[in-house]
């Protein structure tokens, strides 16, 4: 029901039509999301088992000191499927973020801000939600979004962070306030949410991307195969549309362009956890 199973779901059965093969979703889920990429870089490449992952394992490598696999290494990139911005969302105790950040400014580490595990793309971006706009909120970590959300809507925590497909129904439903959006540009789905550039006057961006990999080695015919079935799933005009109803933003690609994202955004990401202090060992 997380946001990688909902795109992995949406893409299977085009990219079924198109290898005349049923492709069957798995979730792997436990240690960060460090498992299921495991999992797949010691599997047979030949194709039959791939990986749908996110942003987080750009992450990862600076996260934990004993990885199980090196992203850069062990995995061979096949496209991207599509990204979207992280969001925050209040319950009941905010309206706005000019509200967030004069409470924040005047009472430092009052405000409680959850998201759903540390080191996951949504606490890095709370960390430099911070920086930009030289608060201090009190972070509080969950293991899923679900119980988060139970303590938003009831008061337990302020606001909530995380990817806008897994909060963007309960927004639309009114049951959350839309605060601000991570990316550079305002989402099209939440228009009247303000960036976080806005918000700070500072330049800032962090998203979230979807992107299916294979293990190393895997033949390049076999990766160019599964490239052109992905890349024909996002091309189809329902699949398209529901991407950007829950929030995202339509990629594709080749795999070199999703090779050359992940050799930039592992040092990137790298810089952020070490200004961050996260760890997960």
């Amino acid at each position: 029901g997380g946001p990688t199973d909902v795109v992995a779901r949406l893409i299977a059965v085009p990219m079924g039509q198109s290898l005349g093969q049923t492709v069957l979703v798995e979730n792997t889920v436990g240690a960060g999301g460090t498992i299921a990429p495991a999992r797949v870089a010691k599997s047979k490449n030949d194709g039959y088992t791939i990986l749908i992952h996110h942003m987080g394992m750009a992450t990862a490598p600076a996260l934990y000191k004993k990885l199980p696999y090196d992203p850069l290494k062990d995995l061979a990139p096949v496209a991207l499927v599509s990204s979207s911005p992280i969001l925050m969302v209040s319950g009941k105790s905010f309206t706005s973020m000019a509200e967030v950040l004069k409470v924040a400014k005047a009472k430092p580490d009052m405000i409680t801000v959850g998201y759903a595990g540390n080191g996951t793309v949504a606490h890095l971006a709370v960390t430099q939600i911070e920086q930009a706009s030289g608060v201090k909120l009190r972070h509080i970590p969950y293991k899923g979004i679900a119980q988060a959300i139970t303590d938003l809507s009831g008061g337990q925590i302020d606001l909530f962070v995380g990817s806008i497909p897994s909060l963007i129904g309960q927004v639309r439903n009114e049951k959350l306030h839309p605060l601000l959006v991570t990316s550079k540009q305002r989402s099209g789905q939440l228009p009247a949410t303000p960036t976080m550039a806005e918000a700070s006057g500072k330049n800032f961006e962090a998203i979230t991307w979807f992107g299916i990999l294979a293990p190393a080695g895997t033949p390049d015919a076999i990766v160019q195969k599964l490239n052109t079935a992905i890349n024909s799933a996002l091309a189809e005009a329902d699949v398209a549309e529901k991407l950007r109803s829950e929030g995202g933003d339509v990629l594709g690609g080749s795999s070199k362009d999703f090779r050359l994202l992940l050799q930039s955004e592992v040092p990137r990401w790298a810089k952020v956890v070490k200004d961050s202090g996260a760890s997960l060992n």
